[in-house]
């Protein structure tokens, strides 16, 4: 058994599978070697349980906490087909129309300016026009002067 293993990259199990016992000479070392091997095997398995078994108690620990415990990550179906690599194949633009105000501003009045005629050459010719609506805030005053009547009872003299 002078085999020289390279234990660093190889987990337990791995190791554990290339120990041959058959390969022993002699049988009281052989049967020694399967003892052993059975026993880390069980040991193994025990390591196992008592993680999982760890694990949820931290997450029943957290989770009385107000925390959240580790995520419950299953394997993925090889029949998933759904490929999504980015958010933005997942999400569908939303188009941006913005339109003309215009057609909802209430005009109040309309007035025609005309362009003043010693300006204009005499080649000129007339197109139409062209819309241009302004919007502004008219401030009025509204005074109100109220005259209320003033009666007098005559027998006593005071107002009613």
């Amino acid at each position: 058994m002078t085999q020289k293993l390279d234990l660093s990259k190889k987990s337990g199990e791995e190791i554990l599978q290339t120990i041959e016992p058959k390969g022993i000479a002699y049988q009281s070392m052989r049967r020694t070697v399967e003892i052993l091997l059975n026993l880390i095997q069980q040991l193994q398995i025990e390591i196992k349980e008592i993680r999982a078994e760890n694990q949820q108690l931290k997450d029943e620990n957290n989770r009385l906490k107000g925390e959240q415990g580790q995520p419950d990550i299953k394997a993925s179906k090889k029949g998933l087909t759904n490929n999504l690599s980015s958010e933005k194949e997942q999400k569908t633009p939303i188009k941006h129309n913005k339109g003309s105000k215009n057609g909802t501003i209430n005009i109040n009045r309309e007035q025609i300016l005309e362009y003043p005629q010693d300006k204009i050459p005499a080649d000129a010719e007339f197109k139409g026009y062209q819309e241009v609506i302004v919007q502004d805030i008219t401030l009025a005053t509204d005074n109100v002067l109220f005259r209320k009547e003033n009666i007098i009872q005559r027998q006593r003299g005071k107002p009613i």
